[in-house]
Protein backbone atom coordinates (compact mmCIF):
# COMPACT_ATOMS: atom_id res chain seq x y z
CA UNK A 1 0.00 0.00 0.00
CA UNK A 2 2.59 2.37 1.05
CA UNK A 3 4.63 2.13 -2.68
CA UNK A 4 1.02 2.62 -4.18
CA UNK A 5 0.32 5.72 -2.58
CA UNK A 6 4.62 6.82 -2.46
CA UNK A 7 4.47 6.73 0.56
CA UNK A 8 7.10 5.44 3.34
CA UNK A 9 6.06 2.39 5.49
CA UNK A 10 6.32 4.28 8.86
CA UNK A 11 4.18 7.33 6.85
CA UNK A 12 1.48 4.77 5.48
CA UNK A 13 1.27 3.27 8.92
CA UNK A 14 0.37 6.41 10.64
CA UNK A 15 -2.05 7.47 8.16
CA UNK A 16 -3.83 4.15 8.57
CA UNK A 17 -3.70 4.35 12.42
CA UNK A 18 -4.95 7.95 12.08
CA UNK A 19 -7.76 6.73 10.04
CA UNK A 20 -8.60 3.73 12.54
CA UNK A 21 -8.62 6.29 15.35
CA UNK A 22 -11.04 8.09 13.13
CA UNK A 23 -13.24 5.49 12.72
CA UNK A 24 -13.41 4.81 16.53
CA UNK A 25 -14.42 7.90 17.27
CA UNK A 26 -17.27 8.51 15.02
CA UNK A 27 -18.66 4.96 15.74
CA UNK A 28 -18.34 5.84 19.57
CA UNK A 29 -20.14 9.37 18.96
CA UNK A 30 -22.82 7.48 16.94
CA UNK A 31 -23.72 4.97 19.54
CA UNK A 32 -25.91 6.18 22.33
CA UNK A 33 -24.94 6.57 26.07
CA UNK A 34 -25.10 3.52 27.62
CA UNK A 35 -28.55 4.03 30.34
CA UNK A 36 -28.31 5.30 33.97
CA UNK A 37 -29.02 4.27 36.57
CA UNK A 38 -32.39 5.35 37.31
CA UNK A 39 -33.44 5.08 33.37
CA UNK A 40 -32.65 0.92 34.37
CA UNK A 41 -34.68 1.10 37.35
CA UNK A 42 -37.79 2.67 35.61
CA UNK A 43 -37.66 0.26 32.92
CA UNK A 44 -37.63 -2.87 35.36
CA UNK A 45 -40.30 -1.70 36.89
CA UNK A 46 -42.58 -0.60 33.99
CA UNK A 47 -41.93 -4.13 32.54
CA UNK A 48 -43.75 -5.40 35.30
CA UNK A 49 -47.20 -6.86 35.56
CA UNK A 50 -49.27 -4.92 37.22
CA UNK A 51 -50.84 -6.69 40.80
CA UNK A 52 -54.30 -6.22 42.19
CA UNK A 53 -54.26 -4.89 45.36
CA UNK A 54 -55.60 -7.73 48.21
CA UNK A 55 -58.33 -6.45 50.19
CA UNK A 56 -59.92 -3.18 51.00
CA UNK A 57 -57.46 -0.18 51.41
CA UNK A 58 -57.11 0.82 54.90
CA UNK A 59 -57.28 4.58 55.94
CA UNK A 60 -54.11 6.46 56.16
CA UNK A 61 -53.12 9.05 58.66
CA UNK A 62 -51.84 12.08 57.67
CA UNK A 63 -49.41 13.87 59.47
CA UNK A 64 -50.43 17.64 59.49
CA UNK A 65 -48.11 19.97 60.82
CA UNK A 66 -48.50 22.98 63.49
Amino acid sequence: MAELESRTVSNMARVLIQQGVHRHEQELEASPPPPTREERLRSALESQQPRRLRGAPRRLRLHRPG
